[in-house]
Order: C-alpha cells, then sequence, then structure tokens
C-alpha cells in the first residue's frame, strides 16, 4: 500500500494572558542524559487484533519497571476504515509515517498493530517491550530538548520547543505531538463492532519534521483545542529523529507537570 501524506496543522493565535488549567500550568520540562524511550503504537480501532497492544500500551510504564524512563504515543492509522468504521482518532499522516518507518527498517509492508522503538520495528513485541525500553535507557543521549508549554483563557495551546544533537553534524528533525488520555469509543461496525474500547496516549495533533540547522531547532506553535479535549487529560511529547535513519536521539514530555 502506497500512502502519501502532507503535514498540515492549524494554529490559531494566542489572545489573551496565559490561565493555568490542567497539566499546562507553566510547565517546563527539559531532557535528562540518558535517552527516553520513544514507543510508536500504530493502531485502529477497526482492527481485531489491536485492542490487546492498545491495553499494552495503557500499561507501559508498569511493563517497563519501576525507574524505567518511556513516552508511548498511539497513532491510529486510516486504512481499516474501508471496513465499515471509522475509526475517530485516524490520520492519513499516521499511516504515512509508519509506511517510513518501515520503509527505514526494510519491512515493505506495514499492518497493524505494529510498535516501534526508537524508531526500530518490535515485532514479536508481547514480552519484549519492558527488555527494548530499558535497553533504550542505558544509552546516552545524542539531544537535549526543553519544552515549555502553557494554555490561555482561549483554549489555546502555547508550546515552545528547542533542541540541540550532540553531534550537530548530523542532519535531524524536530517533532513535536500532543497525545489524549481517557478516551473511549463504543464500536457499532466492523471487525470490533459492539466492542467498547479505551484508549491512551493518543496523538491528537502532529508538528514535523522541523529541520536542525546547524545543530539546533526552535519552534513556537499556537494550537487551539477543540472544545471535546480534556486538557487535564493532554500531554506534549517532543523527539528529535535522526533525519535518514529514523533512529531517536531523545524524547521529552510534559507528563511529569501532572497530566495522567
Amino acid at each position: 500500500m502506497k500512502i502519501g501524506f502532507s503535514y498540515c496543522i492549524a494554529f490559531a493565535a494566542a489572545t489573551s494572558t496565559a490561565l493555568p488549567m490542567g497539566a499546562f500550568a507553566a510547565c517546563d520540562v527539559k531532557s535528562g542524559p540518558q535517552s527516553a524511550a520513544l514507543v510508536e503504537l500504530y493502531t485502529s480501532e477497526g482492527c481485531s487484533s489491536c485492542p490487546p497492544a492498545d491495553q499494552q500500551l495503557r500499561q507501559i510504564r508498569a511493563a517497563a519497571g519501576p525507574g524505567a524512563d518511556v513516552v508511548p504515543l498511539s497513532l491510529h492509522v486510516d486504512y481499516w476504515d474501508y471496513i465499515g468504521w471509522k475509526d475517530p482518532f485516524a490520520k492519513a499522516g499516521f499511516a504515512a509515517r509508519q509506511a517510513e518507518l518501515a520503509a527505514r527498517n526494510g519491512q515493505g509492508i506495514v499492518y497493524t498493530p505494529q510498535f516501534f522503538v526508537d524508531g526500530a520495528e518490535l515485532g514479536g513485541w508481547r514480552g519484549r517491550l519492558g527488555t527494548e525500553i530499558r535497553r533504550a535507557n542505558a544509552r546516552p543521549a545524542r539531544a537535549d530538548i526543553e519544552v515549555k508549554t502553557a494554555l490561555t483563557a482561549s483554549r489555546t495551546l502555547v508550546v515552545e520547543a528547542k533542541a540541540t544533537a550532540r553531534s550537530p553534524g548530523a542532519a535531524a528533525n524536530l517533532y513535536l505531538a500532543v497525545t489524549e488520555s481517557g478516551l473511549s469509543t463504543h464500536v457499532a461496525r466492523g471487525e470490533n463492532a459492539g466492542a467498547t474500547l479505551d484508549h491512551d496516549h493518543v496523538v491528537r495533533e502532529w508538528i514535523g519534521p522541523l529541520p536542525l540547522q546547524n545543530g539546533s531547532a526552535g519552534t513556537r506553535q499556537e494550537i487551539a483545542l477543540p472544545a471535546a479535549w480534556n486538557t487535564a487529560h493532554l500531554v506534549v511529547v517532543a523527539f528529535v529523529e535522526d533525519a535518514k535513519t529514523a533512529a531517536v536521539l531523545q524524547t521529552v514530555s510534559t507528563r511529569s507537570c501532572g497530566a495522567s
């Protein structure tokens, strides 16, 4: 399946003073000296084999063990929509990213559920996620990231991020994502018809790639949040990725500021 996509993000101008709300009250996070593990799950509500993987992602921190540093992303793809159930969280861009990651891993196909840890595919993920996360944590970080967030009274999420690669000669890109947890859907049609599916770490907004120039990048984004999004369950994620290999150089999230 060949999938094309152009990243397109709509931004709204901030029109009021930042208002402390939920997890975004003056949040300022910096990455550490060791690598946090970025776990990407490609999934769909139309896929009958996906709910166990969704559940595994919801329990990812328990699987990783005490002290592990893991940042989970659930990216819902749209290529299952044709069988009768349109996944409300799916975006064509996530299918495009999955295809790109698969190609860089030497894979000719994409499938669901499919896990990647720091840009590398993890086949046979049952029982292996914790080991791969701890292996990633043992690596020294290859980039430094700082993220600041605030939420205005008009529900505009203001995100400022800056990243610096520790090897400035390497081509790299900065990405931002906004995730929401505590989501639930009653599926009426398709392979999961009649089931109520619970989701955490669902990517709601995706920004990037933002190329590092001379080893660094900085950005300020203003994102108008839909009324249905629960700000207490939102997390902002930033990561730096090698532009050629898709290896993740470092990841950080605002979870420590209090979001679920």
